[in-house]
Formats: structure tokens, C-alpha cells, sequence
């Protein structure tokens, strides 16, 4: 089994972990990695979602390894078992990819309701500690570990209804950063082994919304399967590249 980073896309044999599965981003990441040839172990709050977008992928690419569990991504021991499961019925762990996502706003900034704020802490920030904790050594143990976080463009220019959801996701993005320098202080010399890397966009997009709004332009959303295609491409790249990197598939504002 080729476990080495190869710089072609080719994830073959790859065991990616995909947090907030079930949800369109989910959806089309799923059937992203599973075309790449990665074993994908998907996880979502939302049992029957997780099943529906599991059953779409394994369906979409008959015999690849697809597997759903319902965790509870803002319990710590319960993400821990779920990595530690994961490495040791496959053997490595290659991968983590964050698309737990929420989002609350307000009509102004003095209107916000910080009952918001605990709702997105968890969300947003908790679950990213979780994973990130959990599946840490396990990353480093690979020879192409990969954390990917998906971010959103407010983390840079916070605006004011939105005082708690660009909080949430500028405290995430801390967080991944932190981990990246672990990540660089254990490559030693050599640098980095494996990377904690930030995709950043404005919003998504899928069929859906567009069969919903067909008048709509979507300025500047990225649309889900461009998502997961990026998603994919972090594996294009050797770790030092982008370990600490935020990849911007929106303008930078």
C-alpha cells in the first residue's frame, strides 16, 4: 500500500476521517476522496444524514471503503475512541477534514445574542478542538497526515451582525494554526511530516440552492464540489508547503 505523498492527487489507500459529513460540503467531499481512492471514515450529529450521504458515495463509487459513525464530536472521550478506532482498524489515519458548520447572526452588533456565541463556541471551535486533539499523534504517525479546516472569509473582516459567527471562525482558525506549529516543532530540521492547513471561502454553494434561486449570482461562493476538490489537492503538496497555510478560494479581503 502506497502511503507516500505522491503529488498527483493519487490518495489511494489514504484513511480520511470526515467530520460534519452529512451536509452537502460533506457530501461532495465524500465523493471526492472516495474517487481519489481513499478510505473515508465519515462521521455527522445527524444519523440519517450520515447514512443518506454514506449510502450517495458508496453507491457513486462501487467499491470503495466508506464507513459512518454517529460521534459526538463535542464530547473529547468520544472523538478520542473514534480516532483511535479508526487507526487501528486501518492501520494509519492520513487525514482529518473539518466541515462541522453553523451559523448565527444578528441585525446589528448591539442586538447580538450571546446565547449565539455558546451555540457557535461549540459548533465551531469545540468540535475543532475535539478532532484536532484526538486525532493529533495519529496524523504525525503518517507519512501524508493532513488536517484541513474550512474557514470563512469574516475570520479576516469581521462585520457587525455577524460578531459571533466571525469570533467563532477567526478562534478556530487560532487553534488550527496552533496545532500546525506542533506539527513543525515535531518535523524538526526536516520539517514538518504532517500539516494543518485552512481553506477559506465566502460561502458555498451547491445544485440545490441554485435550482432554488436560478436568478441568483452567488458572487464570490464557492461551490461545493470546488470545495472538495481542494480538499483533495492538500494531499497535492509536500506538508511544509502547507502546514500553517491559509488557501483562499475566495478574494482575500
Amino acid at each position: 500500500m502506497n502511503r507516500s505523498g505522491n503529488g498527483n492527487g493519487n490518495l489511494q489507500g489514504a484513511v480520511v476521517a470526515v467530520a460534519g459529513a452529512g451536509g452537502p460540503a460533506g457530501r461532495a467531499t465524500l465523493l471526492r476522496l472516495a474517487e481519489a481512492g481513499a478510505v473515508v471514515v465519515a462521521s455527522d450529529a445527524d444519523a440519517a444524514r450520515l447514512a443518506d450521504a454514506v449510502d450517495a458515495a458508496r453507491y457513486a463509487h462501487g467499491g470503495a471503503t466508506i464507513t459512518g459513525d454517529t460521534v459526538d464530536l463535542l464530547d473529547l472521550a468520544a472523538t478520542k475512541a473514534w480516532a483511535e478506532q479508526t487507526e487501528k482498524e486501518f492501520g494509519h489515519v492520513d487525514g482529518v477534514v473539518h466541515l462541522v458548520g453553523g451559523w448565527r447572526g444578528s441585525s446589528s452588533f448591539t442586538e447580538t445574542d450571546l446565547a449565539d456565541w455558546d451555540f457557535l463556541e461549540k459548533l465551531l471551535i469545540r468540535t475543532v478542538q475535539h478532532t484536532s486533539l484526538a486525532f493529533h499523534d495519529g496524523l504525525l504517525r503518517s507519512e501524508r497526515g493532513r488536517y484541513v479546516l474550512v474557514s470563512q472569509s469574516g475570520a479576516h473582516k469581521p462585520v457587525a451582525n455577524n460578531a459571533a459567527y466571525n469570533a467563532g471562525k477567526a478562534a478556530a482558525e487560532a487553534w488550527t494554526l496552533a496545532m500546525a506549529d506542533s506539527f513543525r516543532k515535531a518535523g524538526g530540521e526536516d520539517g514538518p511530516g504532517a500539516a494543518a492547513a485552512i481553506l477559506v471561502i465566502k460561502a458555498l454553494v451547491h445544485d440545490a440552492m441554485r435550482a432554488e434561486r436560478p436568478n441568483a449570482k452567488f458572487a464570490g461562493f464557492t461551490d461545493v464540489k470546488e470545495l472538495a476538490e481542494a480538499i483533495a489537492g492538500v494531499w497535492d503538496r509536500p506538508a511544509p508547503d502547507v502546514n500553517g497555510q491559509r488557501l483562499w478560494l475566495t478574494p482575500q479581503p
